[in-house]
């Protein structure tokens, strides 16, 4: 049975609040009668609550309109046809103020479904414009079009967007760059130029077909025939000797480079020749500043530093390369380079290589993220939850379940590979549980998800007999309001592996991380001063993550590993965040051109 958040009469106190956000009279989906019978009170506390808290922050509305084409495409000697927005890849850069009104039409122009999810944008109440397919919203069909509406809110940096279903965000993918609010500096020194980087996966083949077919047997996927930088593999692929972004800098500048981290299935280190990187801010969260000459980003993670152009005149390879934490499995092992050009540079002058780590350098990995804290200021206060209403510990890790009926698969013992959370593979519906939520429709979830692993048992040791996963689409609710803390448990069965784990609808602090099995003992080395805040954490290979965040977003919020192929297999789940008692604590109803489930 699915847990009913819908209130009695919800749309009344809602409605007007939706149309000063939406700007239309949203309609009902699935012929449900939503009756409006608003009473005047209920007129007032929304526009208490609703239009004079949005007046503080009040910006500009921006509209853009992204056309989902195909591209024709050439790297490595390979030619293919991709999915591209507007005929980009990367995308489009998207530019705002903190404070605006975003407006996005997608139309699909290409034969498969598609949706956009604005990767780390909170979306305060309007989950509906989050993006994930079967989560917050049924995709976006062939010859159809859906209009994103949100408004940014609280938040200043590097995000970005992707595709949200299957492996199209290999190639739907750009920057979103939230500028401060007008008149409002950077807590850092203001940068001469600003530069977004990018860095992306290619395979040779169509990644529909390597989709396809590992899904088919249930095994592994054809690991990427190269990195990308911009699109762009650099001079170290075949045939890629002119592949290669350029940016072209002045000697005594400063430069903001925004990084990007769109790969599907590798994390990365990531370094310029000669120069040091200052990390300024991670995930649109400013931190306090520190100097390294490399920096560790995995899938779905946003960095920001600052480069000194104080190098002698001369061409640097900007570069990076994988980190790959699973024992024994195979990977792209290549490095992509961008070349960064010293104004006056000679055309003959060979670019500089930077020294990266071991693809296996853990204690790199980890040292990296544990440099990491926030920066407190007044528009952007640390708010680390001092209390714990809801304690969660998840399991997350690989596994086995069933081969399908009819079908032969590769796994062990002839089963299907799997991932899942607390042991349980997460299946994806065919209506999206926002709406299934919303609507009170029944038997698409349930909300049975465990609190905890049925055994503790030593997690990162000997791997247990049974491997296999159970399957299904279970949730869990969080009242409104509540501080909740969540540790993460990377498992070793099958291979341990740091998973980046990304929470949709929230930013939340990392208090403490550690390897082995995470044990309440740990709890009281906890940060809770300054800890980093993230919309994506790696959880250690071998290790656990703790984190906590304040459920103030009512919806239903995705929460799943950002290696693709993970994500594939079900490491994935949902929170149910239920409405709070004010108005302004409830989410909004869905507008008029929500894609239909078919």
């Amino acid at each position: 049975m699915a847990f009913n958040a819908v209130e009695e009469g919800r749309t009344r106190v809602a409605r007007e609040d939706a149309m000063q956000i939406y700007g239309q009279n949203p309609l009902p989906l699935f012929n449900l009668s939503l009756t409006l019978s608003t009473v005047a009170l209920s007129i007032l506390l929304v526009l208490a609550f609703s239009v004079g808290s949005h007046a503080e922050h009040a910006g500009i509305t921006r509209n853009f309109e992204f056309n989902v084409t195909y591209l024709n495409i050439s790297r490595l000697c390979h030619s293919k046809q991709v999915v591209s927005i507007n005929g980009q890849l990367p995308g489009p850069t998207i530019h705002v103020n903190e404070g605006d009104r975003v407006i996005i039409k997608v139309t699909n122009f290409v034969d498969s479904n598609v949706s956009i999810h604005w990767h780390g944008v909170r979306q305060f109440r309007s989950g509906w414009a989050d993006g994930p397919a079967y989560v917050t919203q049924c995709p976006i069909q062939s010859g159809d079009s859906y209009t994103y509406n949100f408004t940014v809110l609280s938040q200043s940096g590097t995000l970005w967007w992707h595709a949200h279903i299957t492996w199209t965000r290999a190639t739907v993918h750009g920057a979103l760059i939230i500028h401060p609010k007008r008149g409002v500096t950077y807590p850092f020194q203001q940068p001469d130029d600003e530069v977004p980087l990018v860095l992306g996966e290619w395979w040779n083949a169509k990644v529909e077909d390597v989709f396809t077919e590992f899904t088919a047997v249930g095994g592994l996927p054809n690991i990427s025939d190269a990195y990308t930088i911009n699109g762009q593999p650099g001079p170290l692929y075949k045939c890629s000797t002119k592949d290669a972004f350029v940016m072209d800098v002045t000697p005594g500048k400063t430069y903001l480079l925004r990084i990007i981290n769109a790969g599907l299935n590798n994390e990365l280190f990531f370094s310029v020749a000669n120069h040091t990187l200052l990390v300024v801010e991670t995930d649109a969260l400013y931190t306090k500043p520190f100097s390294t000459k490399t920096i560790f980003i995995t899938p779905g993670q946003t960095m920001s530093v600052l480069l000194q152009a104080n190098q002698s005149i001369g061409k640097y390879y900007i570069a990076a390369r994988p980190y790959a934490s699973a024992v024994n499995a195979s990977f792209d092992n290549t490095t992509t380079t961008a070349i960064l050009n010293y104004q006056g540079s000679s055309d003959s002058a060979q670019p500089i290589l930077p020294e990266l780590p071991e693809f296996n350098d853990t204690a790199f990995a980890d040292h990296f993220d544990s440099s990491l804290r926030s920066l407190p200021t007044t528009d952007y206060p640390v708010n680390v939850p001092q209390t714990v209403d809801r304690s969660l510990f998840f399991t997350v890790g690989l596994a086995v379940k069933p081969c399908p009926l009819n079908h032969t698969c590769v796994g062990p013992n002839g089963n299907s590979l799997a991932a899942a959370v607390n042991n349980v593979s997460f299946v994806l519906p065919h209506v999206a549980l926002l709406q299934a939520h919303y609507f009170n429709i029944q038997g698409v979830f349930t909300t049975d998800l465990p609190d905890q692993p049925a055994q503790l048992l030593d997690f990162t040791g000997k791997p247990p007999k049974n491997l296999e996963a159970a399957e299904g689409t279970k949730l869990t609710v969080i009242p409104y309001g509540v501080n909740v803390q969540l540790v993460l448990q990377d498992t070793s069965t099958l291979a341990t592996e740091n998973h980046p784990i990304h929470l949709h609808g929230y930013n939340f602090f990392v208090v403490g991380r550690g390897f082995g099995n995470f044990h309440p003992a740990n709890s009281s080395s906890f940060n809770l001063v300054d800890p980093p805040q993230r919309n994506t954490l790696g959880v250690p290979a071998g290790g656990w993550a703790a984190l906590r965040f304040k459920a103030d977003n009512p919806g239903v919020w995705f929460m799943h590993c950002h290696l693709e192929i993970h994500n594939t297999w079900g490491l994935e789940m949902a929170f149910i965040v239920q409405d709070g008692n004010r108005p302004d604590q409830k989410m909004l109803p869905p507008p008029n051109d929500l894609p239909r489930c078919v």
